[in-house]
């Protein structure tokens, strides 16, 4: 189980874009995920005529590492860290750090 799923709410803790909020729209791999509207980038982008493709300047998110973002705790209303726990059942959930309150069943 990965600390950090598709659609939690994270809190950017370093770099250029701290303290920003947003949702994670793709886990890329182990380090790294795509946040909406966090670590935007500009493209330059060369038309294509065959694919129909305009050429000019995008913006697009580009993947932060996750070292660099907190999980958005709504009680306190500040990023906090991701534990485990095992329920009586067996099953493992994760858990905020900061008061054990636990962020999805199941």
């Amino acid at each position: 189980m990965k600390k950090f799923r598709k659609g939690d709410d994270v809190v950017v803790l370093t770099g250029r874009d701290k303290g920003k909020r947003g949702t994670i729209l793709r886990v890329l791999d182990d380090e790294r995920v795509l946040v909406d509207s966090v670590n935007v980038v500009k493209k330059h982008t060369r038309p294509n005529p065959n694919k129909g493709e305009t050429g000019g300047i995008i913006e697009k998110e580009s993947p932060i590492r996750l070292s660099n973002l907190g999980m958005y705790n709504p009680n306190s209303k500040e990023p906090d860290r991701v534990g485990f726990k095992f329920l009586e059942d067996g099953s493992k959930v994760r858990v905020f750090r900061s008061d054990g309150e636990m962020i999805d069943v199941g």
